[in-house]
């Protein structure tokens, strides 16, 4: 016998109480979170020696990651004049996993691309461009010694990141070239996952595609900067910063002087994130200091590339923005960074205009997903290839008892 059953909905009743406990333990956090955030900014307003400070984070040994100081620690500059004429160009992307449970191994990539062009003549051009994979031309990544990674889940979004990177480059080349312009990415130009995978694959994503297409993008910039925008980020490496220089030892180091269980008097900071330091030390359009990303991906990799980065105030959050080396070194296109950044905040109602239509175009809903394995499955039928799917998959479709 076959029945058919409805979803069940979550009991949100069960899951009440669990809220009010978690909301309440918040609320009692909230004193030591104030006196935590006080206790970083006296560390600021009190750090006077930051050529020492420098040195003594090159040379911590820590268990978290602490931000590199480019020019400073807690200075704050206003938003530079907006030019009357320039491009910001922008991409999002989505994408559909490979399916185990299905008979075709394959996934769908879809970039959102934008081009916006302000001033006497202005303009915007939004598009989409989905590319399907398949095969193990585009879905494995081989070492020289034949070892095999396949390209899905963590390592399909990082290719996914790639694309869009590489479909800037594409967009830049139709920009205005005498125009100063803006690249925008919406999250990290750091490729986190890779730390996790085999040289060969950091190889084959990030020298031969990512850096590449940064490459590309510094070679055809002339007066474009490139950046991205981390909204709402959650990231700690100024205050761990902060952490460094309140450390009694002249040489931090954390497995040797600091065993589990001891206390510590970088605690005194501890939970506090840069955002939160920000909030308090930015007026409305300013940003902060630049710092320096000491991610080992990145230290690894990047090379000129290396990844920049400072806090911006806009009106509605504090957000981070990173930039490449030879971005943050250029004091004409870090200004043009700030200046088009804040712009396109202001103009998207506190997130960057030109990211928000980028994710309009790239986005790909539940019924998209649907939509796209009925068309491969309709095409295998077409040439009389079995399509076959598991029975997990099935049962998805059609429970009984």
């Amino acid at each position: 016998m076959r029945v058919e059953f409805l979803e069940m909905s979550l009991d949100l009743h069960k899951i009440a109480p669990q809220v009010g406990e978690m909301v309440s333990q918040l609320r009692a956090a909230t004193a030591e979170r104030q006196a935590h955030l006080h206790a970083a900014l006296q560390v600021i307003a009190t750090s006077s020696d930051l050529a020492h400070l420098r040195q003594k984070i090159t040379a911590s040994k820590t268990t978290w990651l602490v931000a590199g100081l480019a020019d400073g620690l807690g200075e704050h500059y206003p938003a530079p004049a907006v030019p009357p004429e320039f491009t910001v160009i922008a991409t999002d992307g989505s994408h559909i996993d490979v399916d185990r449970h299905r008979m075709a191994r394959c996934c769908l990539i879809n970039i959102g691309t934008v081009m916006l062009r302000y001033g006497a003549k202005p303009d915007a051009t939004l598009g989409n461009i989905p590319q399907l994979y398949s095969g193990d031309q585009t879905l494995v990544i081989v070492s020289p010694e034949g070892r095999q990674q396949a390209v899905e889940g963590t390592l399909l979004g990082i290719k996914r990141n790639v694309e869009e990177v590489g479909q800037l480059v594409c967009l830049a080349i139709e920009s205005p070239a005498d125009w100063p312009g803006l690249a925008l990415l919406d999250g990290t130009l750091i490729l986190w996952g890779l730390e996790a995978y085999p040289e060969f694959v950091a190889d084959a994503l990030l020298q031969k595609g990512f850096l590449r297409h940064l490459d590309a993008l510094k070679k055809l910039g002339g007066q474009s900067a490139v950046a991205s925008y981390i909204s709402f980020p959650r990231a700690t490496d100024v205050v761990n910063a902060l952490r460094v220089a309140i450390c009694p030892h002249e040489t931090v180091d954390c497995d040797r002087f600091c065993p589990p269980g001891k206390p510590r008097e970088c605690d005194a900071v501890s939970g506090v994130q840069d955002r939160e330091l920000f909030a308090s030390l930015l007026g409305q359009g300013e940003r902060s200091a630049l710092f320096i990303s000491q991610s080992s991906v990145v230290e690894k990799h990047y090379g000129e590339h290396r990844v920049h980065f400072f806090y911006l105030k806009n009106e509605e959050e504090i957000a981070r923005v990173e930039i490449p080396q030879w971005v943050a070194t250029n004091g004409e296109l870090l200004n043009q960074t700030h200046a088009l950044v804040l712009d396109q905040c202001r103009r998207g109602q506190g997130y960057p205009v030109a990211l928000s239509e980028a994710h309009e175009q790239a986005v790909v809903t539940g019924a998209d997903r649907e939509n796209f394995w009925q068309l491969v499955e309709l095409a295998l039928q077409d040439e009389h290839l079995p399509s076959i799917e598991s029975a997990k998959s099935k049962s998805k479709r059609m429970r009984g008892v």
